[in-house]
């Protein structure tokens, strides 16, 4: 069931490690770089309730969930030959937002196949078989520049503004090995039909779904209130105090949600509360108790990992390595042991993986998460002392104890509070609290770089430590059915 998870990690990895190489190469300027990478959480935040809704809906010879992760590699394989062949940077930006967009197309549809699969008592360890799949596929896949430049002898550097090759090679191995591990998923697994699915949701007492639809008047009002807050801030900021593209999306996006309210009523009033919209929609504002907890947890755990996607390659390469141009060999060099730093986390995540599930029997989830959480966040903020590029991947041991937890325990406590009947609508809905912090880091962390930390990536390391430490305290909230 978990092996496809390897190839999309692969994805992913190579696409953390090496696009704000790809885009400062290509002529980005450091603050620019966030702006860059929202396409990959606004994309997230599309497709994946979308994807989840529509594989809730779907039945045919291949199953529930497998068409999607077929699709969703077919198409991800094909934008890693193309991204790092980008002539110019704003080809770069849109490939990016392609592979995106694929890569969600396979993953949200393996998250739900965990929670149709397995009853309660075995997801934790389903979820953390996941994680030591994403930790092997991301360990190969961060290191491959490093290993195509020292094992093989490929060339590392390249004129300015052109990819070096062995960004270029990882690249296309990266999209053999996602097409290859998704299709041996997709032959090896099956799946339960709806009929059988619907029994054992019943006789293993999964919640229902709330079926009381919201009224159209109250999806109106609330919609017309989102969309005037979006206007009045973008215009308050944009004449009285700052704007940037990244402000822009963020405060564009609050009245865009506000006008999805307004449709989601009209559709209500003339429709019924049976159309896609509607039923997201209604799903969205009735969340289990759970949930709603730990979406909070979620925002600062991935607003973190966000900016040390970002601006790990920068930190390293400016505080520890003291390179600035993107066409030396020295810089080029800080970047390759970033994909190394990189790959040791997510091989740790992979080790730690296993002995998460342990300590969750021998205490529970949320306080393994809780402690998992505050080393990463160690981990993370160590980068600031830490002058000696060696001496990180000491640091990378937290930060991936804390990327194993986050891959696996919010999973498993989330699945135990959904109905299954809708657990691929609802792990799309969870991937909001994924991306809606993502997209405040792409809209507030190039400002904070520019205006408040002049120019210092290795500042930003240290406010996402600090929103490891929230995340912290509030998984003590949670409420866990296990």
């Amino acid at each position: 069931m978990s092996f496809g998870f390897m190839g999309i990690q692969f994805g992913f990895a190579l696409q953390n490690a090496n696009v704000s190489r790809i885009f400062e190469t290509l002529g980005a300027k450091i603050d620019a770089i966030p702006i860059l990478w929202i396409a990959a959480p606004i994309t997230g935040l599309i497709v994946q309730p979308i994807i989840g809704h529509m594989s809730d809906k779907t039945w045919n010879k291949l199953g529930r969930r497998r068409p999607y992760f077929l699709t969703g590699a077919i198409l991800a394989s094909a934008a890693l030959f193309i991204m790092p062949n980008s002539p110019v940077l704003w080809v770069a930006a849109g490939m990016l937002w392609i592979m995106d967009t694929s890569i969600n197309i396979s993953m949200e549809p393996f998250r739900a196949f965990v929670g149709d699969m397995l009853p309660s008592e075995q997801r934790t360890i389903g979820f953390s078989m996941q994680s030591f799949f994403i930790g092997i596929g991301a360990v190969v896949a961060s290191a491959l520049p490093y290993i195509m430049t020292n094992w093989f002898g490929v060339s590392n550097t390249a004129p300015e503004g052109m990819i070096p090759v062995s960004v270029k090679l990882s690249f296309y191995v990266g999209g053999i090995i996602f097409f290859a591990a998704v299709l041996w998923t997709v032959i090896r697994s099956k799946e339960y039909p709806p009929e059988e699915l619907k029994r054992f949701s019943v006789e293993g007492g999964m919640p229902r779904r709330e079926t009381n639809p919201i009224a159209h008047s109250k999806f109106l009002k609330n919609g017309i209130v989102w969309t005037i807050i979006g206007i009045l801030l973008f215009l308050i900021f944009f004449y009285f105090i700052y704007m940037d593209y990244g402000l822009g999306v963020f405060f564009g996006g609050i009245a865009a949600f506000g006008l999805l309210q307004i449709a989601a009523g009209l559709i209500t009033k003339r429709n019924g509360a049976e159309t896609g919209l509607v039923v997201v929609m209604n799903d969205l504002f009735k969340m289990p108790k759970t949930m709603v907890q730990l979406a909070y947890v979620q925002f600062f755990s991935w607003f973190a990992l966000f900016a040390m996607w970002i601006y790990t390659t920068p930190a390293v390469a400016h505080h520890i390595y003291g390179a600035t141009d993107t066409a030396s060999a020295l810089y080029n060099d800080g970047a390759n042991w970033v994909g190394v730093l990189m790959s040791v986390y997510n091989g740790f995540a992979a080790v730690m993986a296993f002995v998460l599930v342990w300590l969750a029997k021998k205490t529970s989830r949320k306080s393994v998460h809780a402690i998992s959480l505050l080393c990463g966040s160690l981990g993370l903020m160590s980068f600031y002392v830490i002058k000696d590029p060696k001496l990180l991947l000491v640091s990378e041991l937290g930060i991936g104890l804390a990327w194993a937890s986050i891959l696996a325990m919010p999973y498993a406590i989330l699945t135990g509070s959904l109905p299954a009947e809708k657990m691929g609508t609802y792990m799309g809905i969870f991937n909001f609290f994924i991306v809606i912090p993502q997209i405040t880091a792409a809209a507030i962390l190039g400002f904070f770089v520019r205006s408040l930390f002049r120019g210092e990536a290795i500042y930003a390391l240290l406010l996402g430590g600090l929103s490891l430490v929230a995340a912290a305290l509030l998984v003590m909230k949670v409420e866990d059915r296990a």
